[in-house]
């Protein structure tokens, strides 16, 4: 629980910090005095005031934060300050203070994707397993065993790949083309896929499945590694090394079989024949159930021996500084084009607002990305600082890409945007923003 608690403040706050440093940095460059740098809202846990008089503040809210900066607009500014004053500076400058705290994040997206990338990246490659009828990866001759190359034009080198190319397809209506590599084949192939307005107003749990596919894993032998001390499995009175053959007298040959029986049967009593030494017994197993997307599962307490991958799918690459950089560019690159891509499908109703995420969901993602070791956990910083930056780019009043928004009209009409009608834009964006909040909130309990 405190590990979980731990990876979110970190989360949140270096992505905050980053993104109000941004502002902060240029704003001192630009001769604009700081009064007050807080990361988060509310009371002040801790407070500290430099050598130039800037505020330092860490407050108790802990999801966002804001650079105070003197400015006429806000109170009474001494004359012998008033060159220091953020209203003061010309159109270019104060874009350039307000652009800076999204560029920051992409920045720091950057930096992490190099990271990853200096840690080493290691993969999957994406070789299928099984291919849903109906599915639109059914329209091609692809088989089991085939290994993806690109698809819609993009590489592929892992089923992360894939995923988030597929996210980008979602809404799509017209044919793309599918490269892969037929097994055992030394040439390469390609088909065509039809889409026609693809997962539009779904909301899909896992986007391979959903485009027909099913990765390729290694059988793994139904014999029983370990019992969960107060799970069904323990009750019915399984043992480490028994080897499944039969439920309810149907022939299980791996342990994927045991797992798909077991989970269409929550709450359900299962016969199931073991062999145990040189004995055979049938134990009576009733799994509890449990929700796993959004539906109640069978769970029966029993773990395996994980199986060995082949050495020829496990992909492994280290990179040099400079490759370093430039993986971290493409990769933030990638997420900014998806981001953008993401929301303006979700404007247009191709994206349902379902998809929406608010503050509890970003907690749990955070918790299990840190679950899952360094590496999943500075990849979601890195996604979460691109989606920080994208979002406060957009044009919002309110928001960072609102102030751009007017800025970007003085510049053109060579006057400032009148207060009235700013006044009356902002009032309009922060009803906006608490109703996009409310729905990011309300699809996390409905997902709890």
């Amino acid at each position: 629980m405190i590990q979980n608690i731990l990876s979110i403040v970190v989360a949140l706050g270096l992505l905050i910090t980053f993104h109000e440093f941004g502002h902060f940095f240029v704003a001192r460059r630009c001769g604009v005095k700081v009064l007050r740098f807080s990361i988060g809202f509310g009371k002040p846990i801790y407070r500290y005031v430099g050598k130039t008089g800037t505020e330092y503040t860490l407050a108790m809210i802990p999801l966002g934060g804001y650079v105070r900066m003197l400015d006429e607009r806000e109170g009474n500014v001494p004359a012998e300050l008033r060159n220091q004053a953020f209203n003061t500076k010309n159109v270019w400058q104060r874009i350039a203070i307000v652009a800076a705290g999204p560029i920051a994040n992409f920045i720091l997206a950057i930096v992490i994707y190099a990271v990853v990338a200096l840690l080493g990246v290691q993969s999957i490659a994406p070789k299928i397993g099984q291919i849903e009828q109906n599915s639109p990866i059914a329209q091609t001759q692809i088989q089991p065993g085939d290994e993806l190359i690109s698809v819609a034009g993009e590489s592929v080198a892992s089923w992360e790949d894939v995923n988030l190319v597929l996210a980008g397809l979602i809404g799509k209506t017209g044919t793309i083309i599918v490269r892969y590599q037929p097994e055992g084949l030394g040439s390469l192939q390609e088909d065509t896929v039809h889409l026609n307005r693809w997962l539009v107003g779904d909301e899909p749990s896992n986007l391979i499945r959903a485009f027909g596919l099913a990765p390729w894993q290694p059988t793994v032998l139904p014999i029983v590694a370990q019992v969960v001390g107060d799970g069904a499995a323990f009750a019915a009175g399984f043992q480490a090394g028994d080897r499944i053959l039969k439920i309810n007298n149907q022939p299980v040959a791996s342990w994927q079989q045991v797992v798909a029986l077991v989970q269409a049967n929550p709450n359900k009593p299962l016969e199931v024949e073991v062999q145990r030494s040189q004995d055979s017994l049938t134990l009576l197993l009733s799994p509890k159930s449990t929700e796993q997307n959004g539906k109640m599962v069978g769970y029966a307490g029993l773990a395996v021996v994980p199986p060995k991958w082949d050495e020829d799918l496990i992909r492994e690459r280290y990179y040099g500084p400079l490759e370093a950089l430039s993986y971290g560019v493409a990769q933030t690159s990638k997420m900014i084009s998806l981001t953008v891509s993401s929301i303006g499908k979700m404007l247009q109703g191709l994206i349902s607002v379902d998809n929406l995420s608010g503050p509890i969901t970003i907690a749990k993602v955070a918790s299990a990305s840190a679950d899952s070791g360094l590496q999943s956990f500075l990849k979601f910083m890195a996604y979460l600082s691109v989606s920080l930056g994208v979002l406060n780019l957009l044009p919002i009043p309110m928001l960072d890409g609102g102030h751009l928004l007017f800025f970007g009209i003085e510049a053109i009409r060579r006057k400032p945007v009148s207060e009235k009608i700013q006044n009356m834009a902002y009032r309009v964006g922060a009803s906006l923003l608490f109703a996009l909040m409310a729905v990011a909130i309300f699809n996390d309990i409905a997902r709890l």
